[in-house]
C-alpha cells in the first residue's frame, strides 16, 4: 500500500533534512576556522573527511528515498484515492494564494447564512478578473471541523451560485475548485433544502455563458461535486478522483460490504486516466512522484499552465458559444 511507502519516504525526507543541517553546520564550523569554503576542500584534510562522511550519509538517504518513491510509479486505483484524500494536499486557500492574485473573498448566500466550507471571491488570474470559489478543507482536525470536512450545506452552494450569478453579470471566467466527499447528509441541511441548491446550481451553471473550468484537486464525489462542476473543461489533478459516489458507499450498497473498497475503485472507474478515455475529464495535470503534497511549487506550475491553456482557447469563443461548448460536452458524455 503506497500509505505504507510514502510513511518510509517521509521519515527519510526527515533524515536528510536533519544530516544536510548537520552538514550546513560542519560547513560554517570549517569556513570559520579556514576563511573560505574554497580552501576547505584543498586545505583541511580531517575537514574534509567529516564533509565526505556527511555527504556520504546524504547520498545514502537520498538513495533509499529515490528506490521507495519508484515504487510509486505504478499506482493502483486505492492508491490514488488514499492520495486524493492526503490531508496536507494542496487545497483550495493553497491554490489561490498560489495561483491568483488580488483576491477579494466574499461571504454568504444573502439568504441565510454563511459556510465556510464553500470559499471563494473575485481574483485575478494572468492579469484577468475571474471568479474563483472550491471546497474547502483544512490540514488538521481542527480545521476540517472547522469547515466541515469540505461537505457544503445548501447555504454554501447557495453562495456559490451568488458568485457565480455575479461572474456571469459581469462577464468573468469561472474557475472552481472541486475536493469534497459529497455535500452534507445532516438532517438540517435535508430540511434547508440541500437537494434543491444543488438542482438550482446544475441548472443554472448549464446555462452560463462565460468560460467555466473545473479542476478536481481530491476527491470529487456525487452531487456535492457535480454542484460546482457543471464546466467547459474539466481538469483533473493526475491522483484526484472523481465519481458518483465515495468506494466504501459504491462497495456498502452493492455487496454490502465497505471492506471491499479496493473491489470497488477498480470497477468504478473513478481516476483520472479512466475519466479522461471516457470523455468526462479534459486534461490531466501531472504531480510529483509520491503526490501532490510533496511538492506544491510543482503542483502550482503545472496546473497554472494547463488552466491558462484552456481558458485562452474558451476566451476567443462567443458567449453563445461558450454555452453551446458546455452544453454539447455533457451530450457526449456516455
Amino acid at each position: 500500500m503506497i500509505d505504507k511507502i510514502l510513511e518510509k519516504v517521509e521519515k527519510l525526507d526527515a533524515q536528510i533534512l536533519e544530516a544536510e543541517s548537520e552538514t550546513a553546520e560542519v560547513a560554517k564550523g570549517l569556513v570559520k576556522a579556514v576563511g573560505s569554503s574554497e580552501e576547505v576542500m584543498e586545505d583541511t584534510v580531517d575537514g574534509r573527511a567529516d564533509w565526505k562522511a556527511h555527504n556520504k550519509e546524504i547520498s545514502k538517504l537520498k538513495s533509499m528515498r529515490e528506490y521507495f518513491l519508484a515504487e510509486c510509479e505504478n499506482l493502483t486505483p486505492e492508491d490514488r484515492v488514499f492520495l486524493a484524500r492526503h490531508s496536507q494536499r494542496p487545497h483550495v486557500d493553497d491554490i489561490i494564494d498560489g495561483l491568483f492574485t488580488d483576491f477579494f473573498e466574499q461571504k454568504g448566500d444573502h439568504l441565510y447564512d454563511d459556510d465556510s466550507s464553500i470559499y471563494g471571491g473575485i481574483a485575478r488570474f494572468h492579469g484577468i478578473p475571474v471568479t474563483v470559489l472550491g471546497h474547502r478543507k483544512g490540514h488538521t482536525i481542527e480545521d476540517n471541523m472547522k469547515y466541515n470536512f469540505g461537505m457544503p450545506c445548501p447555504e454554501g452552494y447557495r453562495k456559490a451560485l451568488r458568485l457565480m450569478n455575479q461572474a456571469e453579470k459581469f462577464k468573468r471566467p469561472i474557475i472552481t475548485f472541486i475536493d469534497t466527499p459529497g455535500a452534507y447528509p445532516g438532517m438540517e441541511a435535508e430540511e434547508h433544502g440541500q437537494g434543491e441548491a444543488i438542482a438550482m446550481n446544475l441548472a443554472k451553471m448549464s446555462q452560463f455563458h462565460v468560460p467555466v473550468i473545473s479542476v478536481i484537486t481530491g476527491e470529487g464525489n456525487s452531487g456535492g461535486a457535480l454542484a460546482i462542476g457543471v464546466a467547459n473543461r474539466v481538469l483533473m489533478l493526475e491522483n484526484a478522483v472523481y465519481s458518483i459516489l465515495s468506494p466504501e458507499g459504491f462497495a456498502s450498497i452493492l455487496w454490502k460490504d465497505s471492506n471491499r473498497k479496493s473491489e470497488a475503485c477498480e470497477l468504478m472507474k473513478l481516476t483520472a486516466a479512466d475519466l479522461k478515455e471516457a470523455g468526462v475529464c479534459d486534461d490531466i495535470i501531472d504531480e510529483p512522484i509520491g503526490g501532490a503534497q510533496r511538492n506544491y511549487e510543482v503542483v502550482m506550475r503545472n496546473m497554472d499552465a494547463v488552466i491558462w491553456k484552456h481558458l485562452q482557447e474558451l476566451m476567443k469563443l462567443s458567449p453563445n458559444e461558450v454555452k453551446n461548448d458546455r452544453v454539447s460536452k455533457y451530450r457526449k458524455i456516455g
